[in-house]
């Protein structure tokens, strides 16, 4: 239906129930609908993922006591099937929040992190490296549906508030990462003498939130936006349909996207146990990675103001070569405080790069389902190269 069919004036006439308020009229939506439900979605998402992440190359480190398969390290499996896992769902992911709508997409990707963090947690009380990595795995399909929230909030504002949209979605992750360390401590108390499986399981309550939100918001496909003022004047005959996304179009955000995920993948994988070799516990290096959360989603508050001043693209460039420096820098410096800074600073290059090739892909026309697939595919495929490298 339209939103000049929502909003077509009826006349009146006997038996009929209806309301002649000026509420009835268009009006300019200050937000789009549901983004408070979004942000709240995606910031226990972001918390889930930032538990896992700080765990999963220790626990697989640990399980696997030093054993490989040719080049590869056993313990890498587990992060490995993370992000596999995220990669994999992506493709599904898009078409299912486009033909049953967010509310059901975003549940059901919260239902599989959900098993997966109880998986995860059992593998850890039995010491099972392959349930582990199964568990790793539907977590990371998760993940692989959370990535489409900021398409929900660009897709749920108009062009002049788009930037902030996306901008207040990615910031709400930074919240995750503040609350990341003190619950995890709790949750690890609680679970002794399991090593990880408080943690594991404190990912799956949060998926189980992130489900509590999914299922409460307003019934849309990716949003309301043809609800907004703007959408209806856009409707007319002059203005005629959207304007599709080239697919040559996708590329420059493509890459830098995907390079920006390998290198924050790359040092995700290294800098906790590079901590490790330094001497730092574990509560220390999850209280690092909390921070690298932070980093990784608090930058993109002030991404949208500077992106609107001096363009998506400048910023994307900028913050990628930042992003690269950093990632190498975490593996290469040999002392503890050197490697936390540059984990840190990797986690905001990747924030204001990726915030920019999102607004990049929506800016140049309106990408398809199967556009946005390849292009979330290949930013994970990209974090999974990162990982293993």
């Amino acid at each position: 239906m339209s939103a000049d069919g929502l909003f077509e004036d009826y006349e009146a006439r006997a038996g009929r129930l209806a309301c002649a308020c000026p509420e009835d009229a268009p009006r300019a939506l200050r937000r789009p609908i549901g983004e408070g439900r979004l942000a709240g979605g995606f910031a226990l998402v972001v918390l889930a993922q930032a538990l896992t992440l700080g765990v999963l190359p220790l626990a697989g480190a640990m399980l696997a006591a030093g054993q490989s398969y040719g080049p590869v390290p056993l313990g890498a499996l587990p992060l490995a099937a993370f992000l596999a896992g995220a990669a994999v769902a992506s493709l599904p992911a898009s078409f299912l929040l486009d033909t049953f709508g967010r509310r059901a997409g975003f549940a059901l990707g919260a239902s599989l992190g959900v098993a997966g963090g109880v998986v995860c947690a059992y593998a850890m009380m039995v010491a099972a490296l392959p349930l582990l990595v199964v568990g790793a795995a539907w977590l990371g399909a998760a993940q692989g549906f959370g990535m489409f929230y900021r398409h929900a909030a660009a897709f749920g504002a108009g062009a002049q508030g788009r930037a902030g949209a996306v901008a207040r979605l990615l910031g709400a992750g930074a919240l995750a990462g503040l609350a990341g360390p003190l619950l995890a401590g709790g949750a690890e108390a609680l679970a002794a003498p399991y090593t990880f499986a408080g943690t594991l399981l404190l990912a799956a309550l949060a998926q189980l939130g992130a489900l509590a939100f999914a299922v409460s918001l307003p019934e849309a496909r990716f949003s309301h936006a043809d609800l907004t003022v703007e959408a209806m004047r856009a409707a007319t005959p002059a203005a005629g349909a959207p304007r599709a996304l080239g697919w040559r179009a996708m590329a420059a955000p493509l890459a830098l996207g995907a390079l920006a995920w390998g290198a924050m993948t790359s040092a995700m994988a290294g800098a906790p146990l590079s901590l490790a070799g330094c001497g730092i516990g574990v509560p220390a290096i999850s209280g690092f990675v909390a921070w690298h959360v932070v980093a990784m989603y608090a930058p993109a508050l002030a991404g949208g103001w500077i992106a609107r001043r001096i363009g998506a693209a400048p910023l994307a460039m900028v913050a990628l070569a930042g992003c690269l420096a950093a990632a190498a820098m975490v593996r290469l410096l040999p002392e503890a405080a050197g490697i936390v800074a540059a984990f840190l600073a990797v986690g905001a290059g990747w924030s204001l790069a990726t915030l920019a090739a999102t607004l990049m892909l929506h800016e140049r026309g309106t990408p398809s389902r199967a556009q946005l697939a390849l292009h979330d595919g290949a930013l994970l495929i990209a974090a999974l190269a990162g990982a293993l490298v």
